[in-house]
């Protein structure tokens, strides 16, 4: 698997079933054709339609389109992303609100590098906007990166992620969301051990597979079945010639997508269906449900090889952070010299990816902590995607999380204003896997 031939030849039959859509389409659409109303034909050109869509998201790069936010003047403010702080691999990316004085939250969101674009998480900047000043890490598409910028595994992931925090200040609240979240744990006791003053204000951890082995889901059995061997021959693919990346030894996206939605392969075949059936029927748009949703969960990057088998090995397999032995640059991370960055976790009941336990367990490692600095919550019937983006975080998981910030900032709690939903919502409901490893 791992040559330039097996990258094309996915990249090739993705570009066959896009031409294959509109070509479809366009003979299903030919006006002749109207002359003999069979139902086939529009059958024909809904499938078309559909096709193409979805293979054609698959290697575009969603954009945030962040709607105005309301204002305490009774104004919508427009949202612009802005790079604050550029690096090869990711960058700090900040949503300035125009004609907004700075807020007194100021909150640092850790996308995953797992798959997905960071602007999966749309919904959860857009819901946080009308009540702070917020960041995000926009990681990059691996196969867009030159050889020459060098790896880029779990180490330097932490690396980044500190050099963030230190950026934004000790007034930050960062909340890091799955893949991240030990990542980030990490990072936070890192600056507690070298640079005190730059530790974040609060953490919050939504979903993260601290512990993989508190709670067995299909992920880590997973983890579990494979060798590293195996891993590295199915799964790494080096990057074509035709992106600026060539050469480079990745995890492909196309691969990533193809494996994750197997496992959910029904419920994603009968939402295909019905949005043909829709189509077919003249009751679809071009932002219904179906495409907000899955305009976003198709279009998916590549990973860096070396962060895709570390992260299998150092954090699933090797549980070092779980066991408080993770080390970067040589220097052995201890997660108990977190005294002062009130920590708060959160999980679904009905998450299949990280399982109620995986997460909570970073508090039991947070040794030097006082209990008044800790806290934790289980939504009992949100799935992995809900407890972040979905019903679950906009009607309880959100204020409860700012609410943490409030009272570890010691302000009291202000009224809210209220926010609009943005970003894709699941079909079928909220227990989507959006980030498997």
């Amino acid at each position: 698997m791992r040559f330039m031939a097996a990258y094309d030849f996915m990249e090739t039959a993705r570009n066959t079933n896009a031409w294959l859509g509109a070509t479809a389409r366009t003979m299903g659409s030919y006006p002749a054709l109207a002359l003999a109303p069979h139902p086939a034909f529009r059958l024909m050109a809904a499938w078309g339609e559909v096709t193409e869509r979805t293979f054609q998201r698959m290697v575009v790069k969603p954009d945030w389109n962040i709607l105005p936010i309301p204002g305490a003047d009774d104004q919508d403010h427009v949202v612009t992303p802005r790079i604050e702080m550029p690096r090869p691999f990711g960058d700090l990316v900040r949503f300035e609100v125009q004609g907004r004085a700075p807020m007194e939250r100021r909150i640092l969101l850790v996308a995953p590098m797992s798959g997905h674009y960071a602007t999966l998480c749309r919904s959860t900047v857009a819901s946080l906007l009308p009540d702070a000043d917020v960041w995000v890490t926009d990681w990059h598409n691996a196969r867009d990166i030159p050889v020459s910028c060098g790896k880029f595994d779990v180490e330097d992931y932490t690396l980044y992620l500190t050099d963030f925090m230190r950026h934004l200040g000790p007034d930050v609240n960062v909340i890091a969301v799955c893949q991240p979240a030990p990542l980030t744990l990490a990072a936070t006791a890192l600056l507690a051990e070298q640079e005190p003053k730059a530790q974040p204000s609060t953490l919050t951890l939504i979903g993260g597979p601290i512990d993989p082995d508190a709670a067995r889901t299909e992920v880590t059995d997973f983890g579990r079945r494979v060798t590293m061997g195996q891993l590295e021959q199915s799964m790494v693919q080096r990057v074509g010639f035709q992106h600026a990346g060539a050469g480079r030894m990745v995890y492909p996206g196309l691969l990533q997508l193809a494996s994750f939605m197997s496992m959910n392969a029904e419920t994603h075949g009968t939402a295909f269906w019905n949005q043909i059936m829709a189509v077919a029927n003249g009751s679809a748009s071009d932002h219904d449900k179906h495409n907000r949703f899955y305009d976003e969960y198709l279009a998916v990057m590549d990973m860096p090889a070396e962060f895709y088998l570390s992260t299998v090995e150092r954090i699933f397999k090797g549980l070092e952070v779980a066991q408080n032995r993770f080390t970067v640059a040589g220097h052995m991370i201890d997660i108990g010299s977190i005294t002062d960055v009130a920590v708060k976790t959160v999980e679904g009941g009905r998450d299949d990816i990280s399982a109620p336990g995986q997460c909570v367990a970073a508090l039991d490692l947070l040794t030097g902590l006082p209990d008044a600095k800790k806290a934790s919550y289980l939504e009992p019937e949100a799935g992995h995607y809900g407890i972040f983006a979905g019903r679950s975080w906009r009607k309880n998981i959100r204020p409860l999380v700012l609410d943490f910030i409030d009272a570890n900032a010691g302000r009291p709690v202000p009224k809210r204003r209220g926010s609009k939903r943005q970003g894709p919502e699941a079909p079928g409901g909220e227990n989507v896997h959006a980030f498997p490893v």
